[in-house]
């Protein structure tokens, strides 16, 4: 999930982030009976770095659910206050570990302000 679907989308709100407007998103990636989230803030906090935050969770999406009637709902798929879904601490430990990785962190994860993960980054502009 960090190499193909996290990195691109930090990526892309790095290129359009300001020292003043912190961007986020949400993306997800499917499996047959699940869908991973993520939601990521990005903020530019120094001409040439930026501070990755990252919540992620899992959504069940298997088929025993909607036989009985209980189908996921868009709530399941965003963080409050707009859903229901909740981090799941040790899912987001290991993606953002990977992303800090990937992406050369600067520093290592430390807790956010909301149950998210932050590192700082080299801010690429593409």
């Amino acid at each position: 999930m960090a190499s193909g679907t996290v990195q691109p989308a930090v990526r892309e709100l790095m290129a359009r982030c300001s020292p003043r407007h912190e961007l986020n998103t949400t993306v997800t990636l499917g499996g047959d009976n699940f869908t991973l989230c993520a939601h990521i803030r990005v903020k530019q906090v120094a001409d040439d770095q930026a501070k990755v935050s990252l919540a992620c969770w899992a959504v069940s999406t298997d088929l025993a659910r909607y036989i009985g009637g209980h189908p996921p709902t868009k709530d399941e798929h965003q963080l409050a206050p707009y859903g229901t879904a909740k981090p799941d601490a040790d899912f987001t430990g290991r993606v953002i570990g990977h992303l800090a990785t990937r992406m050369n962190a600067l520093d290592s994860p430390q807790p956010d302000r909301d149950g998210h993960l932050a590192v700082t980054v080299p801010l690429i502009r593409s």
